[in-house]
């Protein structure tokens, strides 16, 4: 009767797969040898840093958000300027004549984001508002700009700076870049009113004016994967500018994309590997041969996803930084994390700094906790694969790729001591495996009772367990 159980459970599951699958559009594979082999090489990072990072991090405000008129709750004006819209949009912009990061110092965040066990990073070079975190030579709404009075620093450069500190130290470079720019007259033509999110005139009625603008983004990501070095990763956002043909009715926020925003991605993503050979492209939520990974945000998959995927989520409530925000528990993070991996996904972590330019300690506080935790268990994490059943209760699962199984169980909150067995079902080991716990050299007793495997934990290991959170148990083989 079990063996029909786990195989009824196994095709329940298969089955949630599919159809979370068939719901949406196809992942479309490269067809480029080298994107799919760097791919296959970010899958095996599991961990990156996000930073998401302006001149709003002064008023300690969602990032360009408060500038968009709609009516929406991450787009309300707060402060003394927010009552009139043409007031609050200039004093937002003018926050460029104010922005001083004198503490900005991307050696100290990269030492310690590889010490938290982070593989790769993503950088906002710039978002939305159009506010360049990099040296553009086409807008002098940029942190070099003289207007603002970083640009005298020698780390002015912050997306050359930050991307060098973060390579140094081993890491993949991402850079994020916002299609839309709300700064740009011609996105925002200052003729009209700007309405939403979207561009405010009709590119069909005014094609000049549009190819202006897919001149100027496609320079702008010309300058970033030609001036500063090896970046893996194009990650762009703004989903509402594309293709009219690719709008999903099925999606809320796409129904109110009111005309054919097509910025001739194959164009953008060609001359991208012509500077950077094998580029991963990530044309987020528009389904095709540009989304080369997906990035669901502030969430997790209900179920495994079959093709390559990162969460994308905050350390804190907001994205950018905020005086005081919560930040997440590490035991919270980690157990994220093992549930992300465990679903065949990479996890993504935004982290604001703040407006002098460092992160908050809350947020150093964390990823040497998250580090501690990594050095033991990272070979239950990176470079690893799921393995149905995925999880089971507060067991998720990975594999190595030698065929090692890692049973990583998931603590509760106020759980400092090891259970006396550990139980599980849907995993079979090998007649003759051995069964180890991360962070300990001695091999458990284990056996089969009726068809479940009982692994016997030693009292001195139940009372002083190798960390915090979460223990990986690691098969050394299965049936």
């Amino acid at each position: 009767m079990k063996s029909i159980f786990f195989t009824f459970l196994f095709l329940l599951i298969i089955g949630k797969i599919t159809h979370a699958q068939e719901t949406e559009n196809p992942y479309i594979v490269p067809n480029d040898p080298q994107v799919v082999k760097n791919i296959e090489d970010w899958q095996d990072l599991k961990f990156g840093i996000f930073m998401h990072w302006g001149t709003y991090s002064q008023w300690g405000v969602v990032e360009s958000w408060s500038i968009c008129p709609e009516d929406e709750g991450w787009t309300q004006r707060k402060g003394p300027f927010s009552s009139d819209y043409t007031t609050y949009k200039k004093a937002y912009e003018d926050l460029q004549k104010t922005f001083n990061p004198i503490n900005f110092n991307p050696d100290k965040w990269a030492v310690a984001a590889k010490d938290a066990g982070f593989k790769y990073m993503v950088l906002t070079f710039k978002h939305h508002d159009g506010f360049c975190m990099f040296d553009s030579k086409y807008t002098d709404y940029k942190i070099t700009s003289t207007k603002t009075p970083f640009h005298t620093n020698p780390k002015s450069n912050v997306g050359k700076v930050a991307t060098e500190a973060f390579r140094k130290e081993g890491f993949k470079i991402g850079t994020y870049f916002s299609k839309p720019d709300w700064h740009c007259d011609s996105y925002w033509w200052p003729y009209f009113p700007p309405k939403d999110r979207n561009v405010n005139y009709d590119p069909k009625r005014y094609p000049e004016r549009w190819q202006k603008y897919k001149d100027f983004t496609y320079n702008q990501i010309e300058e970033i994967l030609s001036n500063y070095g090896k970046v893996d990763i194009l990650w762009l956002d703004g989903g509402w500018v594309r293709p009219k043909q690719s709008i999903d009715p099925n999606i809320d926020w796409q129904k109110t994309i009111p005309y054919d925003q097509d910025i001739d991605m194959a164009n953008i993503a060609a001359m991208g590997r012509r500077h950077q050979p094998g580029l991963i492209v990530v044309d987020r939520s528009v389904s095709g041969e540009f989304e080369n990974y997906r990035t669901p945000e502030q969430q997790i998959p209900d179920v495994p996803l079959s093709y390559p995927w990162e969460t994308c989520m905050t350390m804190a409530s907001s994205w950018s930084y905020v005086p005081g925000d919560i930040y997440k528990p590490a035991g919270t993070i980690i157990h994220y994390l093992v549930d992300i991996v465990a679903k065949g996904g990479n996890y993504l972590l935004n982290i604001g700094p703040s407006p002098l330019g460092d992160y908050d300690s809350a947020a150093y506080t964390r990823m040497k906790e998250i580090g501690a935790w990594m050095k033991v268990n990272g070979d239950a994490i990176y470079g690893t694969r799921p393995i149905a059943p995925y999880k089971e209760n507060n067991i998720c699962f990975t594999q190595n790729k030698d065929k090692r199984v890692n049973a990583i169980y998931l603590a509760a909150k106020d759980e400092a001591n090891l259970p006396p067995t550990l139980v599980i079902k849907g995993i079979k080991p090998a007649k003759d495996a051995s069964i180890q716990l991360l962070g300990t050299k001695n091999k458990l007793k284990w056996k089969t009772v009726d068809g479940e495997t009982v692994i016997t934990i030693p009292a001195t290991l139940q009372k002083a367990p190798p960390c915090l959170y979460a223990w990986c148990f690691v098969i050394s083989e299965i049936e």
